[in-house]
């Protein structure tokens, strides 16, 4: 079981002593270093710097249910692991999904507890938009999430450094697959697979209540797998320790 300590600025965090300074994170008694500042902004993870062709495929789930049952088949039949941020309203109306979701080996990422603008809240709120949901899937699971991806991507400085305060990476994405305009299957595909952005170490979004989403995503997978990615969950794809960011929020190994 994990555990950590606030202590001013440092955390105690299963012994090893870390020390929070102006968005960096630094280990005492080794050479780790993260950073998400640039130029005095603090940022989220956008995308990762991976010579390797893989690529994490998100889902945030924040209302509905109707269609994550057709996602976990289409999942299940590529063989693919994702990650799903869902809020403490998502978890508690479904836990028996929450559940499955981590039996079938995909990242359980927190969406905050009541999806509102993380910008717009204090430093004791955010702690508890995190920390709320943090408990609850801790309590259904035994799992202790470590990804958070703000609602509406809305962050400030003093939101990614409360979100790293409480242990937690902050993740943005760099192609959005814009399947919540309900604009079709087909613009879901092209969206993507077609995205300027997408290449090695991308961060895709989606949502498991969008209305095209599960029709769209057997064929989404395919065409992604047939371009030679490999798609990994984000507790994989992420450099976890010894990192920097560049001003596109793209996570390099130090």
């Amino acid at each position: 079981m994990k555990a950590w300590i606030r202590m001013k600025e440092s955390v105690l965090y299963f012994g090893a002593l870390f020390i929070f300074t102006a968005g960096m994170v630094h280990l005492i008694g080794s050479q780790a270093t993260v950073s998400n500042s640039v130029g005095g902004r603090e940022l989220p993870i956008y995308c990762v710097a991976t010579d390797k062709p893989q690529i994490a495929l998100t889902f945030d789930a924040a209302w509905g249910n109707e269609d994550t049952k057709q996602i976990m088949e289409v999942l299940r039949k590529h063989n693919v692991k994702v990650t799903f941020f869902m809020t403490g309203g998502w978890v508690k109306a479904y836990p028996d999904d929450v559940k499955l979701i981590l039996a079938e080996g995909h990242d359980l990422g927190n969406h905050s507890e009541n999806h509102k603008n993380m910008s717009k809240l204090s430093d004791k709120e955010i702690k508890e938009e995190l920390m709320a949901v943090h408990k609850r899937v801790q309590e259904l699971t035994g799992y202790e999430m470590f990804l958070f991806r703000p609602p509406y991507g809305d962050y400030d400085n003093h939101v990614i450094t409360g979100v790293r305060a409480c242990g937690y990476y902050p993740i943005q994405w760099d192609v959005d697959s814009l399947d919540w305009k309900d604009y079709g299957v087909d613009s879901i595909i092209n969206t993507v697979c077609n995205h300027k952005h997408l290449g090695n170490g991308s961060i895709i979004l989606c949502h498991n209540g969008a209305k095209y989403t599960a029709q769209a995503l057997d064929t989404l997978l395919t065409n992604l797998e047939e371009k030679g990615y490999e798609f990994v969950p984000l507790s994989q794809l992420i450099i976890r320790e010894d990192y920097h960011l560049d001003h596109e929020g793209r996570q390099h190994a130090n």
